[in-house]
């Protein structure tokens, strides 16, 4: 069962070998990893080819980085699809085995697991963990969201629902995964350990302007797959939200 690892890069390569080796070092082998570049200035380029399990390399210009990680989905062949962000790395070696062994279920569609932020200079220290915990057909009208870096997908679920919406600049991620799973209500499973570790200081989170513009777009999401969210997730989240950033 081969997993598809998209990678959309701009400008990385002060954290793009980082991510190359937690690839390239997984023990299970029926990896395709696509890089989905825009054109960098920098020497990104020249650190992702020196990694000889990229199966490709595709670099021009973009509108963004949901248009890169559709057009990585588009280039894509395996069964399973995962997106891993340019400067966030997998936890140890052992995690796409664990993801594989999940989709060995025919039934299950997606799966998700937990989340570390790490600082953005040294990876080795824990900010915070993200306990996604298990999803309920209610969580996402409490303001729960599963951490979209250990989301991955069976190329099924693309064909069925679509791709990432590129309209939504904050949080495409977030409308992607509501529309997985609440409005089309595909069967998805939760791994109880953190998988991903992630930089912090992402672009939606970059500023408290960001923040206030990802929480609109949050909202949107609903609007535009005719969801009607409840109070908590108008109001709750975004509170939530906008103290985790003051705090981080």
């Amino acid at each position: 069962m081969k997993i598809s690892i998209i990678t959309a890069t701009f400008n990385s390569a002060s954290t793009i070998e980082d991510t190359m080796i937690s690839v390239s070092g997984q023990d299970y082998q029926d990896i395709e990893h696509i890089v989905i570049d825009g054109l960098s200035l920098d020497d990104t380029l020249s650190h992702v080819r020196k990694y000889p399990h990229v199966a490709k390399v595709i670099s021009e210009r973009d509108e963004g980085i949901y248009d890169a990680m559709n057009k990585g989905i588009a280039h894509s062949t395996g069964e399973i699809i995962g997106i891993l962000n340019s400067d966030d790395i997998y936890s140890d070696k052992f995690v796409l085995s664990k993801v594989a062994k999940i989709f060995e279920d025919p039934l299950v569609d997606a799966c998700y697991a937990d989340l570390q932020y790490v600082h953005q200079q040294h990876p080795d220290k824990v900010v915070r963990t993200w306990k996604a915990g298990r999803y309920r057909a209610q969580s996402f009208y409490w303001g729960w969201m599963p951490p979209h870096p250990t989301f991955f997908v069976r190329r099924r679920v693309y064909a069925k629902v679509g791709l990432f919406n590129p309209l939504l600049k904050y949080a495409a991620d977030y409308e992607l995964m509501l529309r997985i799973l609440v409005k089309y209500q595909m069967t998805v499973r939760y791994i109880p350990q953190v998988i991903v570790k992630m930089r912090s200081g992402g672009v939606s989170n970059a500023s408290l302007h960001n923040r206030f513009r990802a929480n609109k777009e949050d909202q949107a999401a609903w609007r535009v797959n005719g969801l009607q969210p409840y109070f908590f997730t108008l109001y709750l989240k975004p509170i939530r939200k906008i103290t985790q950033f003051i705090n981080r």
